[in-house]
């Protein structure tokens, strides 16, 4: 500090706002019916573990077999509450309350959130006690409810891991299942109970974990906290006591990774069972590779002035693009739109005009040759989207062509098509985007001039007289107030950026995430004219876009920058 010189105001550091905690309160003594209502429903927002205060609101026995974890229920707004009279005098011993409010989403028991819509009515019913002559509640649904705001300070969406079920390729593949958990109520052991309870119903299909049939937490367990060396120990009860080595490590991968959203104070998992230690595992070890860091993107690509592919180092600032080695940065065909695969060993791109589609190496003196395919669409808009490359070094592509439109997969890129089917496709399919885990899928698809964000579950059967079968199942609209969809990328294991624009709204840019809820932090910074928008799983790389400007990208916590006036079509590699 200084000792001399004259007084001067100094700039102090803003106080930060502490986390709002709600702790739930009980019934006040002679409250009035509809106190005990208002008051069950904010101890439902509070950080009470089993929600003992907001028991207190019911009668004995409704106690007993309300279930508060069965679902919970979100609503754009608070509930409103009004008087239905059972009784027929003022002073009647029980009494009804409507809720009423607008839904915009439920979480089921399994934490898995779902976008929903339409009216919320329920009724709660009253009785006043004959000895004590205090209300109670003896009727109420299943499950919590509560707005917006409170389910976003209460819940946080957290990734569960699992394994790709049908990975072919030389590691495995960790798949995220996103799950929503009480942030304040030890969400540390929540996870890791769900964790070990299995995937989530919609992933089920194409997703296993390691954890054997009837793995559980041992029974004394309540809590589970890393020591002081960042190590995290699991009991676990006698199921799991007779795994071998490789899948006890599998099972410790899926924790770190599943942690890694949590807390960032886990460094090692060490599972026990049986009083014995089964195996120990530090996240540098890990046997698996998420989806989204199984390669990180050494370049951005885009189509220059000249309609050729270009490439740009990922994570530097350098803006002069080098043509790619190979036929699609050296050959004389036009292209339109690109996509790269996941290895950067080979990039397909779609000519001017929609109807070809090339595969060349990206390596030096490769040669183009014929289209891998030929869209017979009439126009432009009715011929091929935009490729996208999968974790196994397919390619994916729509032909919009309306009298013969088509899903399409081709095994490494060559070959003969494979169709894909998608029961309950209703519309035309406009864009297709692929995650890097290779089990989910993004669909852009159009009816009636108005596109929805579909993402769908990737399945592989058998092969069938020489070539798998491939389908689309349970495709879930994850934006479903946005009328128009301009593009897409994945920009995370369980997030994506789009472009839209709501009914009667400007376009805007926001990042959703594949159950359709928001997730948490600020949004994108806007820009206007956004034709393509290419972003990266990897979040350190920065987001690109083709504008009104050209090329442009937006470094973290920085402002959008031009890259290139005359490109278009930027990807990162997938």
């Amino acid at each position: 500090m200084p000792d001399s010189g004259d007084l001067r105001g100094v700039e102090s550091t803003p106080r930060q706002d502490t986390q709002v905690r709600v702790f739930a309160m009980p019934p006040q003594e002679n409250a009035q019916s509809q106190e005990i209502v208002q008051g069950f429903l904010e101890a439902l927002t509070s950080d009470d573990p089993h929600y003992e205060t907001a028991r207190q609101y019911l009668t004995a026995d409704t106690a007993k077999t309300w279930e508060p974890e069965r679902t919970t229920t979100v609503l754009a707004e608070g509930l409103r509450i009004e008087v239905e009279r059972s009784g027929s005098r003022e002073d009647s011993n029980d009494l009804s309350f409507r809720l009423t409010g607008s839904k915009v989403g439920t979480v089921d028991e399994q934490g898995s959130y779902a976008p929903a819509h339409g009216s919320y009515q329920q009724s709660v019913h009253l009785v006043r006690d004959q000895k004590t002559h205090q209300w109670r509640i003896d009727g109420l649904p299943q499950g919590v409810v509560m707005g917006k705001s409170d389910f976003q300070r209460n819940y946080m969406s957290v990734n569960k891991y699992y394994f790709a079920s049908h990975t072919t390729g030389p590691q495995t593949v960790a798949v995220a299942d996103p799950v929503y958990v009480r942030e304040r109520v030890d969400a540390m052991t929540q996870m890791v109970r769900s964790l070990i309870s299995g995937p989530t119903t919609w992933l089920r299909p194409v997703a296993r974990s390691s954890f054997p049939t009837g793995a559980e937490l041992q029974k004394d367990v309540t809590s589970l906290t890393p020591d002081d060396q960042s190590k995290l120990t699991v009991p676990l009860n006698d199921k799991a006591a007779r795994v071998d080595s490789t899948v006890c490590d599998n099972m410790a991968a899926q924790i770190l990774f599943t942690l890694e959203d949590v807390t960032p104070a886990v460094d090692e998992v060490e599972l026990k069972a049986g009083g014995k230690q089964l195996c120990a595992l530090a996240g540098a070890d890990a046997v698996a590779a998420r989806g989204s860091v199984q390669h990180q993107p050494e370049y951005l690509y885009f189509v220059d002035g000249k309609h050729r592919l270009v490439r740009i180092p990922a994570e530097d600032s350098v803006t002069k693009p080098n043509p790619v080695p190979g036929g699609l940065g050296e050959g004389d065909k036009d292209l339109q739109s690109v996509a790269v695969s996941r290895d950067e060993d080979k990039a397909a791109g779609v000519g001017i005009g929609g109807r070809p589609l090339y595969v060349a190496s990206l390596a030096s003196g490769g040669s183009l040759g014929e289209p891998v395919l030929t869209s017979g669409g009439a126009t432009a808009d009715d011929r091929l989207t935009t490729p996208s490359w999968d974790a196994e070094g397919d390619l994916w592509v729509a032909d919009r062509n309306p009298h013969d439109p088509r899903l399409l997969v081709l095994e490494g890129g060559a070959g003969e098509p494979l169709k894909v089917d998608v029961p309950g496709l209703d519309g035309r399919i406009r864009d297709v985007r692929v995650a890097a885990d290779g089990v989910r899928i993004a669909l852009v698809v159009e009816k009636g001039g108005k596109q929805s964000l579909l993402i769908g579950r990737i399945e592989r059967g058998e092969k069938s007289g020489g070539r798998p079968s491939v389908s689309v199942q349970e495709m879930r609209a994850t934006t479903p107030e946005l009328e128009e969809v301009s593009t897409i990328s994945w920009a995370g294991d369980s997030r994506l950026v789009v472009v839209g624009r709501e009914k009667g709204g400007v376009q805007q840019m926001r990042y959703v995430q594949v159950d359709g809820s928001t997730p948490e932090g600020p949004t994108p910074t806007a820009l206007t004219g956004v034709k393509e928008i290419a972003a990266s799983e990897d979040d350190q790389l920065p987001l690109v876009a083709y504008s009104e400007d050209g090329i442009v990208r937006l470094p973290s916590g920085g402002q959008w920058q031009k890259v290139d006036a005359d490109g278009t079509a930027p990807v990162y590699p997938g």
